[in-house]
């Protein structure tokens, strides 16, 4: 029984790792050229992302592969993306980062 216990912390101190490891990876795709993009995602990424359902972390990774101006437009509200996928996690991460203008 105790081999069990053991296994069981191995595997879960294997995916612990394995989520710090993304975690990070996600880290350092949120930092942008802008200073104004990292006041928003990163804050995003660190109190918000890992709540998110997995369909919105998926949104939040394709978001990553945007470019700056294009961010930069959506999060300032000049603008809105045309994929609705990308649409539905800029709306959460404003209505995250800015409450009283989601």
């Amino acid at each position: 029984m105790p081999d069990t216990i053991k296994n069981d912390n191995v595997e879960n101190s294997s995916e612990s790792n394995t989520d710090n490891v993304e975690f990070n990876r996600l880290f350092w795709h949120s930092r942008r050229g802008m200073l104004e993009l990292d006041v928003i995602l990163i804050p995003f990424l660190k109190e918000a992302y890992r709540d998110l359902p997995d369909e919105d972390k998926a949104r939040y990774e394709t978001l990553l592969e945007c470019e700056d101006p294009d961010l930069f437009s959506w999060f300032m509200r000049n603008g809105q993306p045309e994929n609705p996928d990308i649409a539905r996690i800029v709306k959460i991460i404003i209505a995250h980062v800015r409450p009283d203008y989601a």
